[in-house]
């Protein structure tokens, strides 16, 4: 077994590296938060673009979301909607400097070194090593496993592909249509098949 004190220890490394990543984010005038709060916004579907959602997902309080969300309106790339039926209700939208802004996103240079420094393979199973343990963490910290729609038990596809107007996939949960872009995104509603 190995202890927390070893240099080679897994959590001991993953803080190490998170500590790196968190370093590599104070740029473009904006805080890791807010980074964070921002790639969130750009991949999360319609259920989970809401600053509670976000909240849970990065595992902090809605003040602290607040304040970052201030932010990031006030800088332009995010802003808040209120609902048409409920006045309390807000819908988180990426602006389209939000969007540009995604395109420099000081994370890329990690996935640009794992790509460099590893096999397709491993860096694939790399990932989804790293997706069950952070599922597996969430989960025993008494959070919610947020994960991708199209890998959701109860996502469907071409279940909704017969009715025009409608997209090619369904959300078992919700019922309602989901679109191509949808599928991919990060669901608040995630269920994992295990």
């Amino acid at each position: 077994m190995v202890s927390a004190t070893d240099s080679g220890g897994v959590g001991e490394l993953i803080d190490r590296v998170g500590r790196v990543a968190r370093g590599l984010q104070f740029v473009g005038g904006l805080s890791p938060a807010q980074w964070a709060a921002l790639r969130y916004v750009g991949c999360a579907n319609r259920y989970s673009r809401n600053p509670s959602s976000l909240a849970g997902f990065l595992g902090t309080t809605k003040g602290m979301i607040s304040q970052t969300l201030i932010a990031l309106e006030g800088k332009g790339y995010v802003r808040r909607l209120r609902g048409n039926s409920d006045r309390r209700a807000v819908r988180l939208d990426i602006t389209p400097a939000g969007e540009a802004m995604l395109l420099d996103d000081p994370l890329y240079r990690i996935d640009a070194m794992v790509a460099s420094a590893l096999a397709p393979q491993a860096a694939s199973a790399l990932v989804d090593g790293l997706h069950r343990l952070l599922g597996e963490l969430q989960l025993e910290c008494g959070g919610s496993e947020f994960g991708m729609c199209e890998t959701c038990c109860v996502f469907y596809e071409g279940a909704a592909a017969d009715e025009p107007g409608r997209g090619a996939y369904l959300c078992g949960l919700t019922g309602e249509a989901l679109d191509d872009v949808e599928r991919g995104r990060i669901c608040v509603n995630f269920q994992s098949h295990s």
